[in-house]
């Protein structure tokens, strides 16, 4: 992928990528300031502000890919509302947020808005490869760190809009609701039981318990469509 991809015909949010495969393999350097700006590199400039972009696509089957690595294990720099847990938490989380960008509600948006997406080059690529982002979602849905199976289990939500991978929702649902609907954080209860209820499952039992202030102080979403600071009625309005 780094090597056979031609970056510099391919966009980000700042120009040509040409920088972009050096900072891929930065995601793995020993350095934890070289990684954290790797992450960085990703969210705020080949997906910047949830847009895709020619350098999208193939960025994220290159992180697809490297999930397995042990160094995705290793930690990066937090910011005060950053989700918790190491390197492969933090790309699991980035993957939500690109399936998110390419997933029905998306679609929708952009058609509200006039802008076809079979038009629109990277969000097809994006919507091609979600049966191979899901494969190496779903293989770290039984990680040793629970950080990491609830990214994962969170990034397989958007993904499971394509209908080449319906079928893997009955399989799903259980893990959603045991670990997601359950989590410490009020974010992954809510898209569990937003999920869960999208796709015709029973969710007697679960709420999404939030304290008072709680929004105030919660972590910030790397893994969705919207930042969890943006209201709901705000995202809609939003072409990409």
């Amino acid at each position: 992928m780094l090597t056979e991809t031609d970056w510099d015909a391919l966009d980000h949010a700042y120009g040509t990528a040409e920088d972009t495969p050096a900072q891929l393999v930065a995601l793995l350097d020993t350095d934890q300031r070289v990684r954290s700006q790797a992450l960085d590199h990703l969210h705020h400039v080949v997906h910047h502000q949830n847009t895709l972009y020619g350098a999208t696509a193939p960025a994220a089957f290159y992180v697809a890919a490297i999930l397995p690595d042990p160094r995705t294990t290793l930690p990066v720099e937090k910011r005060p509302r950053d989700f918790p847990g190491p390197m492969r938490a933090a790309l699991l989380g980035w993957l939500d947020s690109v399936a998110n960008a390419a997933d029905d509600q998306a679609e929708a948006t952009m058609r509200h808005f006039g802008f076809p997406p079979e038009d629109y080059p990277p969000f097809v690529r994006t919507r091609e490869i979600r049966p191979l982002l899901f494969s190496a979602v779903s293989a770290c849905f039984d990680d040793h760190d629970l950080h990491v199976r609830e990214a994962a289990l969170a990034a397989c939500i958007p993904l499971l809009d394509d209908s080449r991978l319906h079928r893997h929702r009955k399989a799903a649902a259980p893990l959603l609701r045991a670990t997601l609907a359950t989590s410490a954080l009020w974010q992954y209860q809510e898209r569990a039981m937003e999920a869960l209820t999208a796709w015709g499952e029973d969710t007697a039992g679960l709420q999404v318990r939030r304290q008072a202030f709680e929004a105030c102080d919660a972590p910030s979403n790397t893994s969705s469509s919207a930042e969890w600071g943006l209201a709901a009625d705000d995202a809609a309005d939003l072409p990409f």
